[in-house]
């Protein structure tokens, strides 16, 4: 497969087909956005957001959830603040995502059957790695949303004056978007 697509690639580029996609680094909406590396995304969601190349930064990864305060996907949040002029971040989570209720032991369990040993299981424990629970999935999506969300708008590198964080759940088949209310505060 992999020479397939380089295959594919030599001709796009013969074909100057990249010309359409011509556009700068910065987003031309200021808006950054978190969300699934899920399948039924990667055409849908900005079809159904109206966004083209060159409008918007999406990040992704599985579940679309910042899981640590400081991993690569918070990392990318305040590149695309402090360096892409970001002023806005939405947080997309979806329906029927694969995250939600995902075991990490049945994760580990096929780690083995892949290859993977026990020696090297053991070995990232006891380098003060919690596989069971960074491998862990969420029970509920709007809960995960909000987690993220918090997490960014709470974030003690972000600025807390001029960046607006909301989140919303897409659903996987229409696109249609629902947008997520904060939870309240607690006192």
């Amino acid at each position: 497969m992999i020479q397939e697509i380089q295959e594919y690639n030599k001709k796009f580029v013969e074909n100057r087909e990249y010309e359409r996609f011509a556009t700068s680094k910065y987003p031309d909406k200021k808006i950054a956005i978190v969300t699934c590396m899920d399948t039924r995304l990667i055409e849908l969601l900005p079809a159904a957001l109206g966004f083209r190349n060159g409008d918007v930064k999406i990040i992704k990864n599985a579940g679309g959830t910042i899981v640590h305060p400081f991993d690569s996907t918070m990392r990318s949040l305040l590149v695309a603040v402090y360096e892409l002029g970001v002023n806005e971040i939405m947080v997309i989570g979806h329906t029927g995502c694969g995250v939600q209720g995902m075991d990490a032991n049945e994760m580990l369990h096929l780690m083995k059957e892949r290859g993977v040993s026990e020696e090297h299981i053991t070995l990232m424990e006891h380098c003060g790695i919690n596989l069971r629970e960074w491998l862990h999935g969420f029970e509920d999506t709007d809960s995960a949303i909000h987690e993220t969300v918090e997490l960014i708008a709470h974030h003690p590198l972000m600025p807390p004056e001029d960046v607006n964080v909301q989140g919303f759940v897409m659903d996987s088949y229409t696109g249609a978007l629902r947008p997520l209310n904060p939870k309240p505060q607690q006192n």
